[in-house]
C-alpha cells in the first residue's frame, strides 16, 4: 500500500524508463505532468523528467507501508563526461525542492550542469511527496491560523495564540495520520540514500541550503562511506539544534540581530545611497519598533504597518541582498509615518521576490477562500522541527521566555520564541525516531561548509560549529549579507565547482566577496 494522495499527478501517462539501481528499486523516470512543467522555465520543459519513487513509511519496517517521493531530473548537458547525479535540498524544513533541478544556473557554474544530472525532490511530507496535512479544509486552517500572532505581545494576543496553537497540534494528531511519527531528518536521509541507489550512484553528491545542511550532515553521519561530495551552504548548528531547541532558537534570534546591526551600520557608511542613512539609523529603527508595539501606522500607499509586520518584513528582507536597498526606503517611509515632521527620502519599493523556503513556519493561508475548499498546503515545517528539536513540554513558558529573549534580542527575540516554542511542546509525537549525533563520522572526502558573515537565519558561528563538529570538513567564508550564497560569489562558486566535479577540496579558511552589494 502507498500512503499519500497528492503524488498521482506528478508524472504524466507514458512509458517509464528504468535506470539501474544498486540494492534498491530503480527510479522510473517519465514525462512530467503539465502542472509541474508550468512551474519551470519553458526552455527546461522538454529536458526534464519526473518520478514518484516508493520508500518505506517506517525505515525500521522496510517491507511495510510505503510513501512516494516526487523527483525531477535535469540531465547533464554532456552525458559523455557525466560524473553522476547531484541531489539538491533548498531548506525549510518544508521547502519543496522538486523544481530546483530546473534552476541550476541560479546556484551553479556551467561545468556543474554539464557534468551532473541535477535532481530536485520534495522530501517526505512536503509538496507532492505524501504531504503531511493537519486539516481537511482550508476553512479549518484559516480559522486556526487567523488567530495566531507571529510575535504576540499583549496578554490577549498571547492567550489567543496559545489556544489556537494547541488547537493546531490537536488537529495534527487527529488528521495527519501515521506519517506524523516518521518526519525526522534521519527519515529523509534514509529516503535520500534509497534515491541515490535508485539512480545508480555508488555514493551521494549533494548540495543543501539552510535546513538542508542538517540533512547533509545527517547523511554524512548515517552513511559516511556513501558520501562522495557534500556542500552545505547557510549552516545550522546540528548538535545544538538536536539537543536543545529553545537555546538554538534563542541563538537564531541573536543571528538576526547581528545581521540587522550590520545592515544599519552599512547604511550609515553608504550615506546618500541608503535612504535610511539620515540621522541615526539605529536609534530611528528602535524608536519605530517600540512605537509600533503601542499602535500601528498607515503609510501613504495605504499599507498598514503593525509591530508584527514590521519585524516580519525586516527579518524576511535580511535574507536577500537585493532586498536591502528597498528595505531602507521602506524603513524611512515607516519612520516618516511614525514621525510626521521628519523629512522623508522615500524611494519606490519594488515587488519583492518570494522567500526561498517556508521560513515562517505556518502554511500559507489562501485569502478569500470560503466554504469547504480543500486544504492544499502542508504542515511539514512543524512535522520536522518538532521531531528534530527537543523542547520542554510546557507551553506556558512562552511569556517568560519571550520576555527574556526580547531583552537580549530586542527586535527578533519575541518572534523567534513564538516560532517553535509555542507549537512543539504540544506536538503529538512523544518518542521520535530522530538522529541526534554523533556528528563526527569521517567521510572519504571533506564536506565543504559555506558560511556568510552576516547570514541572519543561520549566523556565521553556526557554520564554524558545523565545520568543527563534522569529522572531515573544510570551511569557506563569504563576507556578505543574505541567507546562503552559492551562485552569488564567483570565488566561492569556483571552489565548489572544482570540488563537486573533481573532488578537489578547497583549502580551509578562505574568505571571498559577494558579486553584489546592498547599495
Amino acid at each position: 500500500m502507498v500512503l499519500g494522495t497528492a503524488v498521482s499527478g506528478l508524472v504524466a501517462t507514458g512509458a517509464a524508463v528504468a535506470e539501474q539501481g544498486q540494492g534498491a528499486s530503480p527510479v522510473q523516470w517519465s514525462k512530467c505532468a503539465d502542472d509541474v512543467l508550468a512551474e519551470i522555465p519553458a526552455a527546461q520543459r522538454e529536458r526534464v523528467t519526473c518520478a514518484n519513487h516508493p520508500v518505506p513509511l517506517d525505515h525500521r519496517k522496510p517491507r511495510g507501508e510505503k510513501i512516494t517521493i516526487a523527483l525531477m531530473k535535469a540531465p547533464a548537458t554532456d552525458q559523455a563526461t557525466k560524473v553522476g547525479s547531484l541531489f539538491i535540498n533548498p531548506g525549510g524544513p518544508g521547502g519543496a525542492g522538486l523544481i530546483y533541478s530546473a534552476y541550476g544556473t541560479s546556484f551553479f557554474q556551467p561545468e556543474v550542469m554539464k557534468r551532473f544530472d541535477l535532481i530536485g525532490f520534495d522530501p517526505r511530507g512536503v509538496g507532492r511527496s505524501a504531504p503531511l496535512r493537519c486539516f481537511k479544509t482550508q476553512e479549518e486552517a484559516d480559522d486556526v491560523f487567523g488567530r495566531i500572532s507571529s510575535a504576540p505581545v499583549t496578554r490577549t494576543e498571547i492567550r489567543d495564540t496559545t489556544k489556537a496553537t494547541e488547537e493546531y497540534t490537536a488537529a495534527c494528531k487527529r488528521t495527519a495520520g501515521p506519517l506524523l511519527q516518521h518526519m525526522s531528518t534521519e527519515d529523509v536521509a534514509r529516503d535520500l540514500d534509497l534515491l541515490r541507489q535508485g539512480v545508480g550512484d555508488k555514493a551521494l553528491t549533494f548540495v543543501g541550503f539552510s535546513y538542508g545542511t542538517l540533512l547533509g550532515a545527517t547523511y554524512a553521519n548515517v552513511f559516511p562511506q556513501k558520501s562522495r561530495a557534500l556542500v552545505l551552504d547557510g549552516n545550522v548548528d546540528p548538535a545544538l539544534r538536536t539537543s536543545n531547541g529553545a537555546e538554538y532558537d534563542r541563538q537564531r534570534a541573536q543571528g538576526f540581530e547581528l545581521a540587522l546591526d550590520a545592515f544599519l551600520k552599512r547604511c550609515v557608511a553608504e550615506g546618500a545611497k541608503c535612504a535610511y542613512s539620515d540621522g541615526d539609523p539605529r536609534a530611528k529603527f528602535d524608536q519605530v519598533r517600540d512605537s509600533l508595539r503601542e499602535k500601528p501606522v498607515t503609510l501613504a500607499s495605504g499599507e498598514v504597518v503593525t509591530y508584527q509586520s514590521y519585524v516580519g518584513r525586516v527579518s524576511g528582507d535580511l535574507y536577500s541582498i537585493p532586498r536591502l536597498k528597498p528595505l531602507a526606503a521602506w524603513l524611512q517611509a515607516v519612520y516618516g509615518a511614525v514621525n510626521p515632521s521628519a523629512a522623508l527620502a522615500v524611494q519606490d519599493t519594488p515587488v519583492l521576490e518570494a522567500p526561498l523556503a517556508n521560513k515562517n513556519g505556518m502554511a500559507d493561508v489562501n485569502a478569500g477562500v470560503v466554504g469547504d475548499a480543500e486544504y492544499l498546503s502542508d504542515d511539514s515545517y512543524y512535522g520536522v522541527n518538532c521531531t528534530d528539536k527537543p523542547f520542554l513540554r510546557i507551553p506556558g513558558l512562552f511569556p517568560v521566555v519571550a520576555a527574556k529573549w526580547e531583552r537580549e534580542s530586542p527586535t527578533f527575540g519575541r518572534q523567534q520564541a513564538a516560532s517553535d516554542l509555542l507549537t512543539c511542546p504540544t506536538w503529538p509525537v512523544r518518542h521520535p525516531d530522530r538522529w541526534a549525533g554523533p556528528w563526527n563520522k569521517r567521510t572519504p572526502n571533506p564536506v565543504v561548509v559555506v558560511g556568510n558573515y552576516y547570514d541572519p537565519a543561520t549566523q556565521y558561528k553556526f557554520s564554524q560549529r558545523m565545520a568543527r563538529q563534522l569529522g572531515n570538513a573544510r570551511l569557506i567564508t563569504v563576507d556578505a549579507f543574505g541567507h546562503c550564497i552559492l551562485g552569488k560569489s564567483t570565488g566561492a562558486d569556483t571552489l565548489v565547482t572544482d570540488y563537486l566535479v573533481n573532488l578537489k577540496a578547497p583549502a580551509d579558511g578562505q574568505v571571498f566577496q559577494s558579486n553584489t552589494q546592498p547599495f
